[in-house]
């Protein structure tokens, strides 16, 4: 595989993202490979699968959406089969627990794909950042959704607003990690939390891990009126000048101007 690195051994997974030049940003190619990983996981009847990033010089765990691959407007650019979502998807109904082994800088989706998982062990020079304020995109109900249920109203509401990154001490606080170690520590901690999860049983840990997902939802149906209204706010957004302003100026590598229309 071109982007990603994989292993399989026993009833535990490792999925490693690979790819440096782009600091493991979560494009199309990437992803796919990822979700075909996964399929081939639970063909296999693996119970736990590893998420962890290649080391890069710039430390950086992944940079999240690979911008590039965005729609420049007038389209929903975070849609039900965005590449990501589906992603998302594959871990949230994957039957077992899909652990995030953490180093460095989790940035945009990224960090909603670490809040999608079902642990993460992270190292101290790890930092968490949600930007789509950053470059104007209108986030998807289901992601901001993801981080309330994590992290509560308020601190979901900082690291959207800000965009600005949480150090690990913070992080843990806040429950986004599980645990904070030394980096040399963080692969064997995980492995040995997998490796206490395969002695259980399988059928079980399925059948839990799909209550959590139903319970941590089950307050989030909207009334149709309240979704639609979303929906239309957020078309407004990526029809806009700034969502346009904010895909060109990361492409030029520029400090966005964005006119709040």
């Amino acid at each position: 595989m071109a982007f990603i690195k994989t292993e399989i051994n026993g009833k535990i997974a490792t999925l490693s993202l690979n790819n440096e030049s782009k600091l493991n940003a979560l494009s199309k190619s990437l992803i796919e490979e990822c979700v075909a990983f996964f399929k081939q996981c639970k063909t296999k009847k693996v119970l736990v699968v590893l998420i962890k990033a290649e080391h890069n010089k710039q430390n950086v765990w992944s940079a999240g959406h690979d911008i590039n691959e965005l729609p420049e407007g007038h389209r929903d650019p975070l849609g039900y089969y965005d590449p990501l979502e589906v992603l998302l998807r594959k871990v949230r109904e994957y039957p077992g627990p899909v652990i995030a082994v953490v180093k460095g800088g989790v940035w945009g989706g990224a960090c909603d794909l670490i809040m999608t998982c079902d642990l993460v062990y992270a190292d101290k020079t790890s930092t968490f950042a949600i930007t789509p304020a950053k470059i104007g995109i209108p986030y998807n109900i289901t992601g901001i959704l993801n981080f309330i249920n994590h992290i509560g109203l308020n601190r979901a509401k900082e690291m959207f607003f800000t965009a600005k990154p949480i150090d690990s001490e913070k992080a843990e606080k806040w429950g986004i990690v599980n645990q904070i170690l030394e980096t040399n520590e963080v692969d064997a901690r995980a492995l040995e939390v997998a490796q206490q999860i395969c002695s259980n049983s399988s059928l079980a840990i399925s059948v839990i891990k799909e209550q959590f997902h139903t319970l941590t939802n089950a307050g989030a149906s909207l009334p149709p009126i309240c979704f639609e209204r979303i929906e239309g706010l957020r078309r407004e957004v990526y029809d806009s000048h700034d969502y346009a302003e904010g895909i060109l100026s990361f492409k030029e590598k520029r400090k966005p101007v964005f006119l709040g229309e």
